[in-house]
């Protein structure tokens, strides 16, 4: 069984207040850096700009996909939302817990079925759980059957195409926001996974393939932003 490195490292910040070592992330493109674990457990006055907006447009009944340790999910609560925390670490689930957030499913996002929510939330880049381009149509398709009439997608991605410029590494055959990634915590490394960074035109084309509506509604000065898509409702003009 593969180990929760990722989980772990929350559990002991959780209930040691410390790491008893870094928790690294291992990348594709070369590099290992630190993780700064403290970013999960952020509370409503650390939420940047971009996480503000995402939140203030949440409607109805809330999906936050990939909710790691609850601080999106417990700022909706406290608002008064009816929101499910989803999160396939068991870790960070028991963590979620005894945090306080109401409804916490672990489970893998493409297994989620026979539920519908007004708001799909994927911050901290989730919408990368995707792990490529294939993977992200896929995405944008399953989102559409957990979906109710009215209901959106709210998630923040990037262009890191600067970053084959930065290590000076040549550019992949793939798409090359297509990275993989390993966690190591206490001289362990986890199961290693894909993840996807995309950038706006790619995701506005792939968008108007898939039929999504798209409004990109926020840009940092760190190449981020935040979109809001939603289903192209098919009118009398146009074929369903």
């Amino acid at each position: 069984m593969e180990r929760d490195v990722y989980g772990e490292a929350l559990y002991d910040l959780h209930t040691l207040q410390a790491l008893k070592e870094p928790l690294l992330l291992h990348s594709s493109y070369g590099d290992i850096e630190e993780m700064p674990v403290d970013v999960f457990f952020r509370n409503e006055e650390d939420f940047p700009e971009l996480e503000h907006i995402a939140l203030a447009l949440c409607d109805g009944k809330v999906l936050d996909v990939g909710a790691g340790v609850g601080s999106h999910a417990l700022h909706l609560q406290q608002k008064g939302f009816t929101v499910d925390a989803l999160e396939h670490s068991p870790m960070a689930c028991k963590i979620m817990r005894e945090r306080g957030v109401k409804q916490v499913i672990q489970e893998n996002f493409f297994n989620l079925s026979n539920q519908r929510y007004d708001t799909l939330l994927f911050l901290m880049n989730g919408i990368g759980l995707a792990g490529t381009i294939a993977g992200f149509r896929e995405l944008l398709r399953h989102s559409k059957g957990l979906l109710s009439e009215k209901g959106q997608l709210l998630f923040d991605s990037s262009n890191i195409a600067y970053l084959y410029e930065e290590y000076r590494i040549p550019r992949p055959e793939h798409y090359l926001g297509e990275i993989k990634f390993q966690y190591e915590y206490k001289g362990v490394r986890g199961k290693p996974f894909g993840w996807l960074y995309i950038d706006q035109d790619e995701l506005i084309k792939i968008a108007r393939e898939e039929n999504w509506v798209v409004q990109i509604l926020f840009e940092d000065d760190n190449d981020q932003y935040l979109v809001r898509m939603e289903p192209r409702k098919a009118t009398n003009e146009e074929p369903a």
